[in-house]
């Protein structure tokens, strides 16, 4: 654990509130520009950012506001659909939410005039995580401390509910077999289902617990990795069911982890939000110690860039974004 200076962000966006979740699209937007959402009190903001290592005539980041949303409540967690595009009218935004009332709202806007929001309601206890299905996005899968992992239709359907043995923290699906879904448990297992027989067909043990935060490497799918207690793990699934890896990152606790989208060695994590600031650490599988350290105040959210080595974290009023080398 490194305690020297962190760097400042390498560009920041001003916002009008607190922001508790970021997330950029994983899917391209069909132009330049990478969709972003993020959201707090009551709010989810959707714009595009394009970057000037994207585009000479960009200084530093350009930001576009497409809509603001009103959310009946604070947004605790936000997943993009592939289905929303920009080149072409009418634009598509579509993403869904997840709320402390145990509900998933999705959002679907043409960022003009038309605006849809469907509630889909079944989980009995806090919602932890959710992502959709990402080749055609016409399923979400979400998980709860209610110790389910719930498969879901864009009408609000559930198509299939899988039983946990503790909290669900994370889920994931694979970006291309349609039916593999990962799913990470408080207590310290990741689970790989097979959505056609519901059955797990891979079992990984971080050894310890609570773990926090779990990601698949979706450029790489051999890679799983997580954090448990101050620690960051990482499984080669074709090896072993236990970790790999493991180093101490965080002293005050490990909250997030995720993968670059850019880099399959490359990944982030933070600490749980201190009073004041909350920690970023940027790790590269080739280094024993971060290669890079960054802190936000109360930050919250953490998210990678589709293409590039860069990652975002919300923050009071404002978004944070870090660029790393490759």
């Amino acid at each position: 654990m490194q305690e020297d200076c962190s760097r400042s962000p390498t560009y920041t966006v001003a916002c009008e509130d607190y922001v508790h979740v970021v997330e950029f699209s994983p899917f391209s937007s069909g132009t330049p520009a990478s969709l972003l959402a993020y959201g707090g009190n009551q709010y989810v903001v959707v714009g595009t950012c394009l970057f000037q290592e994207e585009d000479m005539e960009v200084e530093g980041v350009e930001f576009t506001v497409l809509r603001a949303f009103h959310h009946e409540l604070r947004v605790d967690a936000l997943a993009w659909s592939p289905e929303s595009h920009l080149d072409r009218i009418p634009t598509i935004s579509r993403f869904c939410t997840a709320a402390a009332d145990r509900k998933l709202r999705l959002l679907t806007s043409d960022l003009q005039d038309r605006h849809e929001v469907k509630v889909m309601e079944g989980h009995t206890s806090y919602i932890n995580h959710l992502v959709f299905e990402p080749t055609e996005g016409k399923q979400i899968a979400s998980v709860s401390d209610d110790h389910t992992c719930r498969v879901w239709d864009l009408d609000g359907n559930k198509n299939t509910t899988l039983r946990l043995r503790s909290p669900g923290i994370s889920v994931c699906w694979h970006p291309e077999e349609v039916f593999k879904l990962m799913v990470a448990e408080k207590k310290g297992t990741i689970r790989v289902y097979d959505l056609v027989t519901q059955q797990a067909i891979l079992s990984l043990d971080c050894g310890q617990s609570p773990l926090m935060s779990a990601d698949w490497c979706l450029t790489n799918t051999i890679k799983v990795g997580a954090v448990a207690g101050n620690d960051w793990l990482i499984w080669d699934i074709t090896r072993s069911s236990y970790p790999q890896e493991k180093r101490p990152a965080h002293k005050d606790k490990a909250r997030l982890f995720r993968w670059s989208r850019a880099n399959e060695n490359l990944f982030a994590t933070t600490g749980c939000p201190g009073k004041i600031s909350s920690q970023l650490l940027i790790h590269h599988l080739g280094h024993p110690q971060p290669v890079m350290l960054g802190s936000a105040t109360v930050g919250s959210g953490l998210s990678w860039h589709r293409t590039l080595p860069l990652c975002v974290i919300g923050g009071d009023r404002k978004l944070c974004f870090w660029m790393t080398e490759m």
